[in-house]
């Protein structure tokens, strides 16, 4: 059932969530994203950050910024920037760290809680910063095969949802076309704070577990 009262809103590092994806072997149906968290309480806005690489001819990226921003989603681009490194090597520079920080303080007083997609240990302080403000702060990325989360981010976050568990809701393919990897299911679980959370209806309805064991200091 969804939970009205609740205010949503979603923080997406592009980059970082696309190479998530990717390490996990699917590609994101964006549409079923926004439904799948939808349900969860009303959502507000859907933040979507990324850089863009103007001076080229054809950007990768580009079609999906473009259909994001024509579907329910807030995007927000920032140029790439090149520099020549000490070793005289040319260089791309794509931090959009600040601007999202920026952005989810700016909304902060308007919702219950932010959903971050990023596994950016730089973004741990911002998490500290608006859970003192009383926001729960929901971290998605993958600790399957190799980490793609900090520690510290996922230490911090009153919640972690592995994004191989929400596989079979958001892949634009289903699992069951593609062949299979080995997933130890003990790696799949959700870890939230001992102190008792809003309705669970919050969240995605996604398999998780929760530790029992204190949380460390």
């Amino acid at each position: 059932m969804k939970n009205c009262g609740k205010k949503i809103a979603l923080f997406i590092d592009g980059a970082k969530f696309r190479a998530t994806a990717r390490a996990l072997g699917f590609e994101i149906d964006f549409k079923r994203l926004l439904e799948e968290f939808e349900d969860g309480g009303t959502l507000l806005r859907a933040s979507y950050y990324t850089a863009i690489v103007e001076d080229l001819e054809y950007c990768a990226v580009r079609p999906l910024v473009d259909w994001l921003d024509y579907n329910g989603y807030t995007v927000i681009t920032k140029p790439t920037k090149e520099f020549i490194d000490d070793a005289g090597r040319r260089r791309a520079k794509d931090n959009i760290d600040i601007d999202l920080a920026v952005g989810a303080m700016e909304i902060a007083e308007h919702v219950d809680e932010i959903i971050l997609f990023s596994g950016d240990g730089n973004f741990r302080p911002l998490v500290a910063a608006l859970q003192r403000r009383g926001i729960r702060v929901t971290i998605v990325s993958t600790i399957v095969g190799a980490p793609l989360v900090a520690d510290e981010l996922r230490r911090q976050a009153d919640e972690f949802i592995d994004l191989a568990s929400l596989e079979a809701k958001l892949s634009r393919t289903p699992p069951a076309t593609r062949s299979s990897r080995l997933v130890n299911p003990a790696m799949l679980f959700v870890r939230q704070r001992d102190s008792s959370p809003p309705d669970d209806t919050a969240s995605p309805t996604a398999t998780r577990s929760v530790r029992t064991s204190p949380r460390p200091g």
